[in-house]
């Protein structure tokens, strides 16, 4: 199968010097990416700006912005099998981009932002059905929380369409960004929910792959 993966913040500039961005390393995008390959599948890897080495066997697409994200995701959704989305895209971006460094003086105590586009819901505009001819689209998204995750990943995963959502507390201990674990709850969009103990993100990525091999199967054999 072929996996499109996406991994790691986006950072949405103010000016040459200054951007808007969180605090994920990529890890768990990585993890699920290294996973996949070592599945036998395909992988192109979406990542915006980290610190970490290429999985061996995986094609690595670099992007900065929400929007350098979209484009990339677009440009190879066509091909795809599975989309994995657990880069922590911003939702915002500032109105205005300075082409130079603005100094203090210059600057409103305020900024204003925009909203940026939803690259799930703007991708299920652009396939459509989840199946796509002889080719089935399995969509797996995160909902990085602070408090319990479950209520929010059954919403999102209704709302964007998607086959499962992997919700996580990242106040958690162990759980969250910069962790070489996580503590993760499963949910799909019948409402049911399993909560994962701590493990380490390698092994919630294997199980993410599992769940996007069996489901991919379920939908070919339902076609």
């Amino acid at each position: 199968m072929k996996f499109v993966v996406t991994a790691g913040p986006t950072r949405e500039f103010i000016d040459p010097v200054r951007f808007l961005s969180n605090p994920s390393t990529g890890r768990m995008g990585f993890a699920v990416a290294c996973a996949a390959r070592a599945a036998g599948h395909e992988v192109t890897l979406i990542a915006g700006p980290v610190a970490l080495k290429t999985p061996p066997g995986v094609r690595r697409v670099d992007v900065v912005s929400a929007r350098d994200m979209l484009r990339a995701v677009r440009t190879v959704i066509a091909r795809a099998d599975v989309l994995v989305m657990t880069a922590a895209v911003a939702d915002w971006r500032p109105a205005r981009r300075a082409a130079r460094k603005l100094k203090k003086a210059e600057m409103s105590d305020t900024l204003k932002l925009v909203r940026n586009p939803d690259i799930l819901k703007t991708i299920n505009r652009l396939v459509g059905s989840p199946r796509r001819g002889d080719r089935i689209l399995v969509r797996i998204g995160f909902a990085a929380e602070t408090g319990a995750p479950a209520a929010e990943a059954v919403r999102k995963c209704r709302e964007k369409g998607l086959d499962l959502v992997v919700g996580n507390d990242v106040t958690s201990r162990g759980s969250g960004f910069g962790t070489t674990t996580n503590r993760v709850t499963f949910v799909t969009p019948d409402g049911h929910v399993q909560r994962l103990p701590l493990m380490s993100k390698f092994a919630v990525a294997r199980r993410i792959v599992s769940f996007a091999e069996v489901a991919t199967q379920r939908k070919g054999a339902g076609a």
